[in-house]
Protein backbone atom coordinates (compact mmCIF):
# COMPACT_ATOMS: atom_id res chain seq x y z
CA UNK A 1 0.00 0.00 0.00
CA UNK A 2 1.26 3.48 -0.86
CA UNK A 3 2.03 5.39 2.35
CA UNK A 4 0.60 8.55 0.76
CA UNK A 5 -2.80 6.88 0.87
CA UNK A 6 -2.69 7.15 4.67
CA UNK A 7 -2.20 10.92 4.41
CA UNK A 8 -4.96 11.23 1.84
CA UNK A 9 -7.48 9.33 3.99
CA UNK A 10 -6.44 11.05 7.23
CA UNK A 11 -9.32 12.99 8.76
CA UNK A 12 -6.81 15.68 9.73
CA UNK A 13 -6.27 16.61 6.07
CA UNK A 14 -7.44 20.25 6.02
CA UNK A 15 -10.03 19.90 3.28
CA UNK A 16 -13.31 20.63 5.08
CA UNK A 17 -14.59 17.06 5.19
CA UNK A 18 -15.36 17.34 8.90
CA UNK A 19 -18.17 19.76 8.07
CA UNK A 20 -20.18 17.20 6.08
CA UNK A 21 -22.18 14.28 7.47
CA UNK A 22 -23.12 12.58 4.20
CA UNK A 23 -26.80 12.56 5.14
CA UNK A 24 -26.24 11.19 8.63
CA UNK A 25 -27.39 14.34 10.42
CA UNK A 26 -30.75 14.38 8.69
CA UNK A 27 -31.11 10.61 9.16
CA UNK A 28 -30.52 11.08 12.89
CA UNK A 29 -33.03 13.92 13.04
CA UNK A 30 -35.67 11.77 11.34
CA UNK A 31 -34.98 8.80 13.60
CA UNK A 32 -33.52 6.59 10.87
CA UNK A 33 -30.25 6.32 12.80
CA UNK A 34 -30.60 5.80 16.54
CA UNK A 35 -27.70 3.50 17.37
CA UNK A 36 -24.88 1.31 16.01
CA UNK A 37 -27.18 -1.17 14.26
CA UNK A 38 -28.98 1.57 12.32
CA UNK A 39 -25.66 3.21 11.54
CA UNK A 40 -24.24 -0.04 10.16
CA UNK A 41 -27.20 -0.41 7.79
CA UNK A 42 -26.93 3.23 6.72
CA UNK A 43 -23.21 2.94 6.00
CA UNK A 44 -23.57 -0.34 4.14
CA UNK A 45 -26.24 1.15 1.89
CA UNK A 46 -24.23 4.31 1.35
CA UNK A 47 -21.13 2.34 0.43
CA UNK A 48 -23.03 0.18 -2.08
CA UNK A 49 -24.46 3.21 -3.90
CA UNK A 50 -22.83 6.62 -3.66
CA UNK A 51 -19.65 5.09 -2.27
CA UNK A 52 -19.30 2.81 -5.28
CA UNK A 53 -19.93 5.69 -7.69
CA UNK A 54 -17.43 7.93 -5.89
CA UNK A 55 -14.80 5.18 -5.91
CA UNK A 56 -15.19 4.64 -9.66
CA UNK A 57 -14.95 8.37 -10.41
CA UNK A 58 -11.92 8.78 -8.18
CA UNK A 59 -10.16 5.87 -9.86
CA UNK A 60 -10.91 7.35 -13.29
CA UNK A 61 -9.59 10.77 -12.26
CA UNK A 62 -6.41 9.23 -10.88
CA UNK A 63 -5.92 7.27 -14.09
CA UNK A 64 -6.35 10.47 -16.10
CA UNK A 65 -3.41 11.99 -14.25
CA UNK A 66 -1.02 9.09 -14.84
CA UNK A 67 1.49 8.98 -17.69
CA UNK A 68 1.02 5.25 -18.29
CA UNK A 69 -0.40 4.58 -21.73
CA UNK A 70 0.43 7.96 -23.24
CA UNK A 71 0.78 7.79 -27.01
CA UNK A 72 4.16 6.37 -28.02
CA UNK A 73 5.67 7.38 -24.70
CA UNK A 74 5.80 10.98 -25.95
CA UNK A 75 3.71 12.36 -23.11
CA UNK A 76 0.91 13.31 -25.49
CA UNK A 77 -2.63 12.15 -24.70
CA UNK A 78 -4.16 9.38 -26.77
CA UNK A 79 -6.89 10.74 -29.05
CA UNK A 80 -10.18 10.45 -27.16
CA UNK A 81 -12.93 8.24 -28.55
CA UNK A 82 -16.47 9.49 -28.06
CA UNK A 83 -17.11 11.34 -24.79
CA UNK A 84 -14.37 9.52 -22.84
CA UNK A 85 -11.00 11.22 -22.56
CA UNK A 86 -8.68 8.53 -21.28
CA UNK A 87 -5.43 10.47 -20.97
CA UNK A 88 -3.96 13.93 -20.74
CA UNK A 89 -4.60 15.97 -17.59
CA UNK A 90 -3.08 19.30 -18.63
CA UNK A 91 -3.36 21.75 -21.51
CA UNK A 92 -6.42 22.23 -23.70
CA UNK A 93 -7.05 18.49 -23.97
CA UNK A 94 -6.73 18.23 -20.21
CA UNK A 95 -9.31 20.97 -19.63
CA UNK A 96 -11.79 19.15 -21.88
CA UNK A 97 -11.02 15.90 -20.10
CA UNK A 98 -11.61 17.34 -16.63
CA UNK A 99 -14.87 18.94 -17.73
CA UNK A 100 -15.95 15.68 -19.37
CA UNK A 101 -15.27 13.59 -16.28
CA UNK A 102 -16.88 16.23 -14.07
CA UNK A 103 -19.99 16.05 -16.25
CA UNK A 104 -20.11 12.29 -15.62
CA UNK A 105 -20.11 13.00 -11.88
CA UNK A 106 -22.82 15.62 -12.31
CA UNK A 107 -25.01 13.17 -14.22
CA UNK A 108 -24.67 10.66 -11.39
CA UNK A 109 -25.66 13.14 -8.67
CA UNK A 110 -29.40 13.77 -8.91
CA UNK A 111 -29.77 15.98 -5.85
CA UNK A 112 -28.84 19.67 -6.29
CA UNK A 113 -27.90 19.75 -2.60
CA UNK A 114 -25.56 16.80 -3.05
CA UNK A 115 -24.01 18.38 -6.15
CA UNK A 116 -23.36 21.58 -4.25
CA UNK A 117 -21.83 19.76 -1.29
CA UNK A 118 -19.65 17.65 -3.59
CA UNK A 119 -18.32 20.68 -5.43
CA UNK A 120 -17.65 22.54 -2.21
CA UNK A 121 -15.64 19.65 -0.82
CA UNK A 122 -13.80 19.18 -4.09
CA UNK A 123 -12.86 22.84 -4.28
CA UNK A 124 -11.54 22.85 -0.71
CA UNK A 125 -9.63 19.62 -1.25
CA UNK A 126 -7.91 20.93 -4.38
CA UNK A 127 -7.06 24.21 -2.67
CA UNK A 128 -5.24 22.41 0.15
CA UNK A 129 -3.71 19.69 -2.03
CA UNK A 130 -2.17 22.15 -4.46
CA UNK A 131 -0.05 23.41 -1.56
CA UNK A 132 0.75 19.96 -0.18
CA UNK A 133 1.38 18.10 -3.47
CA UNK A 134 2.04 20.76 -6.16
CA UNK A 135 0.99 19.40 -9.54
CA UNK A 136 0.25 20.79 -12.98
CA UNK A 137 -2.67 18.37 -13.23
CA UNK A 138 -4.22 19.74 -10.02
CA UNK A 139 -3.79 23.28 -11.32
CA UNK A 140 -5.45 22.26 -14.59
CA UNK A 141 -8.38 20.63 -12.79
CA UNK A 142 -8.96 23.69 -10.62
CA UNK A 143 -8.76 26.06 -13.59
CA UNK A 144 -10.96 23.93 -15.86
CA UNK A 145 -13.82 23.89 -13.33
CA UNK A 146 -13.60 27.12 -11.29
CA UNK A 147 -16.97 26.53 -9.60
CA UNK A 148 -15.47 23.48 -7.93
CA UNK A 149 -14.58 20.00 -9.16
CA UNK A 150 -16.77 17.22 -7.79
CA UNK A 151 -15.16 15.72 -4.70
CA UNK A 152 -14.47 12.19 -6.04
CA UNK A 153 -12.73 13.64 -9.09
CA UNK A 154 -10.67 16.02 -6.97
CA UNK A 155 -9.80 13.11 -4.68
CA UNK A 156 -8.61 11.00 -7.61
CA UNK A 157 -6.49 13.82 -8.97
CA UNK A 158 -4.95 14.47 -5.58
CA UNK A 159 -4.26 10.76 -5.14
CA UNK A 160 -2.28 10.77 -8.39
CA UNK A 161 -0.36 13.88 -7.33
CA UNK A 162 0.50 12.14 -4.05
CA UNK A 163 1.83 9.12 -5.93
CA UNK A 164 -1.11 6.78 -5.45
CA UNK A 165 -2.52 4.34 -7.99
CA UNK A 166 -6.13 4.38 -9.26
CA UNK A 167 -6.98 1.47 -6.93
CA UNK A 168 -5.71 3.56 -3.99
CA UNK A 169 -7.85 6.50 -5.09
CA UNK A 170 -10.92 4.27 -5.33
CA UNK A 171 -10.25 2.83 -1.89
CA UNK A 172 -9.82 6.30 -0.39
CA UNK A 173 -13.10 7.47 -1.91
CA UNK A 174 -14.97 4.43 -0.65
CA UNK A 175 -13.40 4.84 2.79
CA UNK A 176 -14.31 8.51 3.15
CA UNK A 177 -17.87 7.81 1.98
CA UNK A 178 -18.50 5.92 5.23
CA UNK A 179 -16.05 7.39 7.75
CA UNK A 180 -17.50 10.89 7.43
CA UNK A 181 -21.04 9.80 8.32
CA UNK A 182 -19.70 7.49 11.04
CA UNK A 183 -17.80 10.33 12.71
CA UNK A 184 -20.87 12.57 12.40
CA UNK A 185 -23.00 9.93 14.13
CA UNK A 186 -20.57 9.82 17.05
CA UNK A 187 -20.90 13.58 17.46
CA UNK A 188 -24.67 13.69 16.96
CA UNK A 189 -25.68 10.74 19.14
CA UNK A 190 -22.79 10.50 21.57
CA UNK A 191 -22.07 6.94 20.44
CA UNK A 192 -19.12 5.03 21.81
CA UNK A 193 -16.30 5.62 19.27
CA UNK A 194 -14.98 2.10 19.86
CA UNK A 195 -18.34 0.60 18.95
CA UNK A 196 -18.54 2.76 15.81
CA UNK A 197 -15.04 1.68 14.81
CA UNK A 198 -16.17 -1.91 15.23
CA UNK A 199 -18.99 -1.14 12.80
CA UNK A 200 -16.45 0.26 10.33
CA UNK A 201 -14.20 -2.76 10.80
CA UNK A 202 -17.10 -4.97 9.84
CA UNK A 203 -17.34 -3.11 6.54
CA UNK A 204 -13.71 -3.77 5.52
CA UNK A 205 -14.63 -6.65 3.15
CA UNK A 206 -17.21 -4.38 1.50
CA UNK A 207 -14.63 -1.60 1.13
CA UNK A 208 -12.18 -3.95 -0.52
CA UNK A 209 -14.93 -5.28 -2.77
CA UNK A 210 -15.88 -1.79 -3.93
CA UNK A 211 -12.25 -0.93 -4.70
CA UNK A 212 -11.84 -4.14 -6.71
CA UNK A 213 -15.10 -3.59 -8.58
CA UNK A 214 -14.04 -0.12 -9.70
CA UNK A 215 -10.52 -1.18 -10.63
CA UNK A 216 -11.23 -2.30 -14.20
CA UNK A 217 -10.60 0.31 -16.86
CA UNK A 218 -13.74 1.24 -18.71
CA UNK A 219 -15.20 4.10 -20.71
CA UNK A 220 -16.36 6.91 -18.46
CA UNK A 221 -19.97 6.62 -19.57
CA UNK A 222 -19.90 2.97 -18.42
CA UNK A 223 -18.77 3.75 -14.87
CA UNK A 224 -21.18 2.72 -12.07
CA UNK A 225 -24.24 4.93 -11.75
CA UNK A 226 -25.98 3.45 -8.71
CA UNK A 227 -28.67 5.79 -7.42
CA UNK A 228 -29.60 6.40 -3.78
CA UNK A 229 -32.96 8.25 -3.75
CA UNK A 230 -33.22 8.11 0.04
CA UNK A 231 -29.88 9.91 0.40
CA UNK A 232 -31.01 12.48 -2.18
CA UNK A 233 -34.17 13.16 -0.17
CA UNK A 234 -32.17 13.45 3.06
CA UNK A 235 -29.84 15.96 1.42
CA UNK A 236 -32.67 18.12 0.13
CA UNK A 237 -34.49 18.07 3.46
CA UNK A 238 -31.30 18.94 5.28
CA UNK A 239 -31.13 22.26 3.43
CA UNK A 240 -34.56 23.15 4.82
CA UNK A 241 -33.62 22.36 8.41
CA UNK A 242 -33.01 25.56 10.32
CA UNK A 243 -30.67 24.24 13.01
CA UNK A 244 -27.82 22.20 11.56
CA UNK A 245 -24.44 21.09 12.85
CA UNK A 246 -23.17 19.99 9.44
CA UNK A 247 -23.22 21.63 6.02
CA UNK A 248 -24.61 18.46 4.43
Amino acid sequence: MNAALLLLADSRLPAGGHGHSGGAEEAVRMGAITGPEDLARFLRGRLATTGLVAAALAGAACELCTTEGLDGGTGQPITPVGPSYRRGATGEDGARAWRGLDAEADARTASPAQRSASRTQGRLLLRSARRIWPSAALDAAAQAIPEGTHHPIALGAVAAAAGCAPHDAALAAAYTSITGPATAAVRLLGLDPVVVHRVLAGLVPDLEGVARTTGARTAWEDLPAHAAPALDLLAEQHLRTEVRLFVS
